[in-house]
């Protein structure tokens, strides 16, 4: 073998070497996929709220990817991506320190709220997650229509292809949350 195809022979396999003990070391490269950022706020607020902050950190992951000034096309803002009548709604009944919805404590506290809030709705956390991304009045309106419901309280198919996909992006995140931090 010529040594210039030794040394990179040498290299891929320190390279393996180096990545193989990283990931075998307590999920590092999961927890790096799968941050709890802005756990402070998250555990408080999960906490205050009954709220499993796993599937709270699940739903900033797919709504925001933890940016704060997350803005979507529909209005949604920060990092669980609140909606104005959200807000408003959340500030009707729930005090909040003075500041910003993009501020991670104002806005991890209103989506707490209202997962919570949504939990009370519904029993199942497949439909709490579509109607976090649709609206509640969706999700009773598919639960009541057969050709959606599965006539056990739960759905067969959402017929909101981006609620769908929306749905199983969280889960998806929710179950690697679990099995990393293995709570």
């Amino acid at each position: 073998m010529k040594p210039r195809s030794r040394r990179i022979c040498t290299m891929i396999l320190a390279i393996t070497i180096i990545l193989s003990v990283f990931a075998l070391n307590s999920n590092n490269l999961g927890k790096l996929a799968y941050p709890e950022h802005y756990e402070e706020q998250v555990y408080r607020y999960a906490g205050e709220y009954g709220v499993d902050p796993l599937l709270v950190f699940a739903i900033i992951r797919a709504e925001s990817k933890f940016f704060p000034y997350a803005n979507s096309t529909s209005g949604a803002k920060g990092l669980m991506q609140i909606m104005d009548i959200t807000f408003e709604h959340a500030r009707s009944e729930v005090e909040f320190s003075e500041g910003s919805i993009y501020e991670p404590d104002v806005n991890v506290k209103a989506g707490c709220w209202y997962i919570s809030k949504l939990s009370e709705e519904f029993s199942d956390e497949r439909l709490v997650i579509a109607a976090y991304n649709a609206g509640p009045a969706n999700v009773k309106k598919w639960l009541s229509d057969s050709s959606y419901s599965n006539g056990e309280g739960g759905l067969d198919s959402i017929p909101y292809p981006e609620t769908s996909a929306y749905v199983e992006r969280v889960m998806e995140n929710y179950n690697k949350y679990k099995k990393i931090y293995k709570r």
